[in-house]
């Protein structure tokens, strides 16, 4: 184990002091209820693979769970009776369970038995059993957005990734009045100054604070010339 050097210390110092490099932090991209319900039926639901994009989207729309998350569930980690829940193992290892919606329980509920009986079963597989990738959430995603624009036409010409629908979910927790740090438990934040992202790109949040103050009557301007203009003018 090294040892502590204290001639050390004058570098170190000088190593902490260099300002972080500042850099421009987009908005956040998020969908409006109407663009995620278009998305939510638009996987062909009289395929395999449809029904188990319905169940995935779904799933993903009301946990806020990462892709990887996402893919990583297993049977198991589902609980439909007596609670409605989904387990979900986030970053370092830390689990969170997420409370579902009817709707999403009975979506499970439906596709439970079209996958592997074992505890251990990929809750979202592939064609070949196994669990899908991040790039095949990604296609699939893709796929279901073309579909849906068709639908819903404010959808065409964006770029929608899975983190989009995490987006989402933290978006439409805090639009229907969810406390910040209630968020930052349900997406498995370290901590709300990740989530407060959510608050700055949230304008219509702005706009209802705005409509609160009321507002200063602002008289209109009127241009008024200086000296030197009124002078030549009257010399016309």
């Amino acid at each position: 184990m090294p040892r502590p050097d204290p001639t050390c210390l004058p570098v170190v110092q000088r190593v902490l002091a260099i300002p972080t490099k500042r850099f421009q932090r987009p908005l956040l991209g998020y969908l409006s209820r109407e663009e995620m319900a278009a998305i939510l039926v638009a996987p062909d639901e009289s395929t395999w693979s449809g029904q188990r994009d319905r169940v995935l989207f779904a799933l993903m729309y009301n946990t806020g769970a990462r892709v990887s998350e996402a893919i990583g569930l297993r049977r198991a980690d589902v609980t439909l009776s007596p609670s409605r829940t989904v387990k979900i193992n986030g970053k370092g290892r830390k689990q969170r369970v997420i409370p579902l919606w009817g709707s999403t329980a009975d979506c499970l509920r439906e596709w439970l038995p079209r996958i592997g009986q074992e505890p251990e079963s990929p809750l979202f597989p592939n064609t070949h059993g196994g669990p899908l990738s991040r790039s095949g959430v990604e296609d699939r995603l893709h796929e279901a957005v073309q579909a849906a624009t068709r639908n819903c036409p404010t959808l065409n010409g964006r770029r929608i990734s899975p983190h989009t629908l995490r987006h989402t979910t933290a978006m439409h927790l805090l639009q229907s009045g969810v406390d910040i740090t209630v968020i930052a438990i349900w997406l498995g934040h370290e901590s709300t100054e990740t989530t407060h992202l959510y608050v700055e790109a949230n304008l219509t949040m702005k706009e209802k604070a705005l409509s609160r103050i009321e507002e200063m009557p602002s008289p209109p301007l009127r241009y008024r010339p200086d000296d030197e203009l009124l002078r030549f003018l009257e010399e016309l």
